[in-house]
């Protein structure tokens, strides 16, 4: 079992301070917009009462690394993978309109499968490499979509990836929600930074629910065997 971390506060507590102190200080190429929830005032209570209900412990986690949130999910509501329709499930109420997304969708099928939301939060923690989102002509940009994008977050990327690894992020393993580019550039970084020990990766959700949807049972299955073999 991983050992308690020995910092002020729980879990909740240093991530929603780690959220609510984001600064997007960087320059976009031109057409490229930022999504970023957390300057929201609304946005500010369903984060607390999303993390305090389900992080206020003191256990490491171990952070499952998504690209960045997209105008529908984390890039609206401020949770990662979690959109309007999640919240409501999780009983936060919330003033968005109903629309669902793909990942969350699978995201909560999973977390369902696994458990429950009580259970996952035990060891695990949704979160992004990019913490904010982007959009380009009012569509789901990602960070590494063009190199003068990520040559433009990069710094700030590393910065914000050590903030959220101190609010207590288990070193031994980290996975990444993807098994393409994302997983790559995260093993690019970990091999510079040394961030964790090993990096793992599972297919993308919304690729299963767009094209192996009927297969969507074997991947849930595969995520669940996935997440018991790696927690503490």
């Amino acid at each position: 079992m991983a050992e308690l971390i020995n910092k002020t506060g729980t879990f909740s507590e240093r991530i929603i301070h780690f959220y609510s102190d984001l600064n997007p200080d960087f320059v976009l190429p031109a057409g490229v917009e930022v999504l970023h929830p957390y300057a929201k005032a609304e946005v500010k209570p369903l984060i607390e009462q999303y993390y305090t209900r389900f992080y206020s412990d003191d256990r490491p986690k171990i952070y499952l690394f998504g690209i960045n949130p997209g105008r529908l999910g984390g890039g609206l509501t401020g949770i990662p993978f979690t959109d309007p329709v999640q919240l409501s499930k999780l009983s936060i109420v919330h003033e968005f309109e109903e629309k669902s997304e793909l990942s969350s969708d699978f995201i909560y099928k999973l977390i369902d499968a696994y458990g429950g939301m009580k259970k996952f939060a035990k060891n695990f923690f949704l979160t992004a490499i990019s913490p904010l989102g982007f959009t380009l002509q009012k569509k789901n940009y990602n960070y590494y979509d063009h190199p003068m994008l990520e040559a433009a977050i990069r710094p700030w990327i590393l910065k914000t990836m050590q903030e959220q690894l101190s609010a207590g992020a288990n070193r031994k393993i980290a996975v990444s929600i993807g098994e393409g580019s994302n997983f790559k550039y995260l093993c690019n970084l970990n091999h510079k930074e040394q961030w964790f020990e090993e990096v793992i990766a599972l297919p993308h959700p919304r690729w299963i629910m767009q094209y192996r949807r009927k297969s969507l049972t074997e991947f849930i299955e595969r995520y669940v065997e996935t997440l018991n073999r790696i927690r503490p």
